[in-house]
């Protein structure tokens, strides 16, 4: 079961990270394998083999996330776009319970230090600060989501650029709360490599999509091992306060993410209210923002065990 369990995160976060806006990484947080998930990322191939209960699916379910279920998940951004993002808000929602706990307790149980505490704030208001700042920037840059009629031809040039923005993608995915996708988004390369995944199916294009998205992965897997290091050393030397920065990171995600608040911050004062122009959205909306909430809350008590 926990291998089925493990599979089905893996999935949902596979599909979040084809998403600009939405972190693969929440979901991770949300379902409480972010640790497990984090020191998993490594070229140790021992390692690698000793926990491959965990590796396999988790791996597996991300790449079905992407390749087939991503459609699945663009369809409901296209038919339900306000039930989809209250149901990711209440996943984020259900998750804060558990990352205040881990802000403000030891790995013991006890209490941090109250002299610790002004610190720890100041990381949660870091965070939600950038968010506020990635939200700015994903509505400077929201018109160039559109998708492109056909794949570009290779060159070095651009090859350098889909490996970097790779890596810089792959560096935000593992930061709970900030999109890789968004930021291969503002570096222009999002629609060339959702295009080159499409094509893939296809024998007449498989091949120039290949060479395409060769780069990126080699990118991505480079900046996984990277952001993974980096996160890691973090949490061993100050996982209070990293884990504030995540908590902060993910309350302001659920502000840039909640249909309602990020009309607000985007600056359509009046949409926020027009948007839930009948009764059936309402309650359609709620029901949607609690059943993810619920899930987050409770999907802890179910993790994959260590």
């Amino acid at each position: 079961m926990n291998i089925l369990w493990t599979l089905a995160i893996g999935i949902i976060i596979g599909m979040a990270n084809v998403i600009p806006g939405v972190s693969g990484s929440t979901i991770a947080v949300v379902f409480g394998i972010y640790d497990k998930f984090i020191d998993a990322i490594t070229l140790n191939v021992k390692k690698l083999w000793k926990n491959k209960k965990f590796v396999l699916p988790i791996v597996t379910g991300m790449a079905l996330g992407v390749l087939i279920l991503s459609k699945l998940i663009t369809l409901l951004y296209e038919k339900f776009p306000i039930q989809t993002n209250f149901f990711f808000t209440g996943l984020i929602i259900g998750s804060v319970p558990m990352l205040v706990n881990l802000s403000v307790n030891k790995k013991d149980g006890t209490k941090v230090e109250k002299s610790k505490t002004k610190s720890i704030v100041a990381c949660v208001i870091i965070g939600i600060a950038i968010m506020i700042l990635f939200s700015m920037l994903e509505s400077s840059f929201g018109d160039s989501q559109g998708m492109i009629k056909s794949l570009p031809e290779f060159s070095v040039k651009l090859a350098l650029k889909i490996f970097i923005a790779g890596v810089f993608g792959a560096v935000a995915m593992i930061v709970p709360g900030i999109s890789g996708s968004l930021l291969m988004l503002i570096l222009g390369v999002y629609p060339i490599v959702i295009k080159s995944i499409s094509a893939l199916f296809l024998p007449e294009s498989f091949f120039s999509a290949l060479i395409l998205l060769l780069p990126n992965g080699v990118g991505v897997l480079a900046g996984l091992l990277l952001g993974a290091r980096l996160i890691k050393n973090l949490l061993e030397k100050a996982p209070n306060h990293t884990y504030a920065v995540i908590l902060g990171l993910l309350c302001g995600s659920a502000l840039n993410i909640c249909p309602i608040t990020k009309n607000i911050f985007q600056g359509v004062f009046f949409q926020s209210i027009l948007d839930f122009k009948s009764v059936s959205l309402v309650l359609s909306s709620a029901a949607a923002l609690i059943v993810g909430g619920a899930m987050a809350y409770f999907s802890s008590k179910f993790s994959p065990s260590e």
